[in-house]
């Protein structure tokens, strides 16, 4: 039951974004409303996650089966894309690429910025420095001084 319930939340969110696609004169397709009403009841806490966390989880399981249909189309539709395959090819390849170099940036700048702009290796050596301040930490720097001042002499 609790999937079934899952499963119509998502399916009343899809069906507010068919509407808005109907209300608003916007070349906007109505699953991008859907999605957009999803993460803003999520980003709000008005629809809790746990409200759709299974389903959604179900959903991206079988994603893979939902491009059945669109790969059929394509085959069926061979005839009219056979001049011009190598196009569609070679735009394919050029977006994915372009889409994995974005998304790579976007995500390196999101870490950054949730780490207060640090970089890893600044991070590394704050909590270098903030495990001299654990007793574990302090046998490490005691070590560490002792090679300093071990070289030193």
């Amino acid at each position: 039951m609790k999937y079934l319930r899952q499963f119509l939340i998502i399916l009343a969110i899809s069906f507010a974004g068919e509407t808005l696609h109907h209300l608003i004169p916007m070349p906007i397709p109505a699953s991008i409303y859907g999605i957009l009403i999803l993460f803003i009841l999520l980003e709000t806490k008005l629809l809790p996650l746990s409200a759709v966390k299974e389903t959604g989880k179900f959903l991206i399981e079988i994603m893979p089966v939902m491009f059945i249909p669109a790969a059929v189309g394509l085959l069926e539709s061979w005839n009219i894309l056979k001049g011009s395959w190598v196009s569609y090819a070679v735009i394919t390849v050029c977006t994915t690429f372009l889409v994995m170099i974005v998304s790579g940036h976007v995500t390196q700048a999101m870490i950054r910025h949730g780490k207060g702009g640090k970089t890893e290796e600044t991070a590394a050596s704050d909590t270098a420095v903030g495990a001299k301040d654990s007793p574990e930490g302090a046998e490490v720097s005691k070590t560490e001084e002792e090679q300093k001042g071990g070289l030193r002499s």
